[in-house]
């Protein structure tokens, strides 16, 4: 296997803590350094099937984003599909999975002049197929960054778990990023995170401000998680939704919650809130909501069908009820995605003025 291009593992200490945010900014600033940049997700767990290979879907947003001139399934070599565990336990084939990452990373190195390797969460993930991130950290023969979220103690604490576990394999770390940090509470957290590292052998190599523009869904995704059906065609399905509305009131009293940014949900006989909300809607306003929920898989009239579908905002019809429809949209985990153009800029300049990446460089 390639060992001499230089290379970094991406870790983190739980799910949804900015392991990708953290990635796709890297690239970026690592470009400057490295003109040819490759990628490598090894053990993926969210998944697309394209041309009948399964993808993990953060290869495929570095794909989209950088052009990275590599085949996806060696960028994905493997992916955790449903009965991928049960498999493996009946019919442990580890040797054939190590080889597998070995050989995709040697094409990804190809050429290349330096290799981001993204693990898919902790450590310890992948430990009961026997590839955790420290088992595949140390196949790739990679040094790791950590990343976690904001706070003093709780990053402290897990990244310590996690750093018992990559010592244990021989993986060393090279530092910390500390993400989803209030920008008050930036110097504050910086002083005292970067002590209680340095107590731990670590070094602090950046703190992320919290933005909340990373954590707001489309309704374009929104579609996606619901299999929702789009009953018009509207200009775009990237408009950021900063707010929820459930329609359960009288159209009079609805109207005031139709303001920028918000996801109308209400039942699709609610004929009365729909066409209030289409009275408020207008061609070309930046003021229009975000898109409008049907649900319980009512669909209206014709005539209201008729006009719902000239709006310039997009209108779903869900199957599940109201109360389901929300909830579902208020635990969903905010994945950047290759058309998120604004998301992915401001994360770029995040990690290029917020993470110390000649410090890196210099790790390496």
């Amino acid at each position: 296997m390639n060992t001499s291009t230089p290379r970094v593992f991406i870790a983190a200490t739980r799910q949804n803590d900015g392991k990708t945010t953290t990635s796709l900014g890297l690239i970026a600033a690592l470009q400057k350094h490295f003109p040819r940049v490759g990628y490598i997700k090894p053990v993926g767990q969210r998944f697309v099937e394209i041309e009948e290979q399964k993808i993990d879907e953060d290869s495929v947003l570095m794909d989209s984003v950088y052009r990275m001139n590599c085949p996806l399934v060696d960028m994905s070599p493997i992916a955790v599909e449903p009965a991928f565990t049960r498999k493996y336990l009946t019919h442990a084939n580890n040797e054939a999975l190590v080889k597998k990452i070995q050989t995709s990373f040697d094409r990804v190195a190809w050429e290349k002049d330096f290799v981001l390797c993204e693990g898919s969460g902790h450590a310890g993930v992948g430990s009961v197929f026997d590839l955790s991130n420290a088992q595949v950290a140390k196949t790739l023969g990679c040094k790791v960054i950590i990343v976690t979220s904001g706070g003093i103690g709780k990053p402290i604490d897990e990244v310590s778990l996690n750093q018992a576990l990559f010592e244990k394999e021989g993986v060393e770390i090279i530092g910390v990023i500390i993400n989803k940090v209030m920008e008050e509470k930036i110097p504050e957290i910086t002083q005292f995170v970067r002590r209680g590292l340095k107590r731990k052998g670590l070094e602090l190599l950046g703190v992320l401000p919290h933005q909340h523009i990373l954590s707001k869904p489309t309704v374009g995704l929104i579609r996606e998680e619901l299999g929702a059906e789009l009953l018009n065609i509207p200009p775009t399905m990237n408009m950021l939704v900063d707010d929820v509305v459930v329609g359960a009131m009288g159209a009079q009293n609805a109207m005031p919650f139709f303001r920028r940014g918000v996801l109308l949900i209400t039942p699709g006989d609610r004929e009365d809130i729909l066409l209030a909300a289409g009275t408020m809607t207008f061609s070309g306003s930046p003021d229009n909501m975000a898109g409008i929920v049907l649900t319980g898989g009512l669909r209206p009239g014709a005539s209201v069908i008729k006009a719902l579908q000239l709006l310039p905002i997009p209108v779903l019809l869900a199957q599940a009820d109201s109360y389901q429809i929300a909830s579902k949209v208020h635990d969903l985990i905010v994945k950047t995605r290759p058309a998120d153009a604004e998301k992915i800029s401001l994360i770029r300049d995040l990690v290029a003025k917020h993470i110390n990446v000649k410090k890196i460089i210099d790790s390496l």
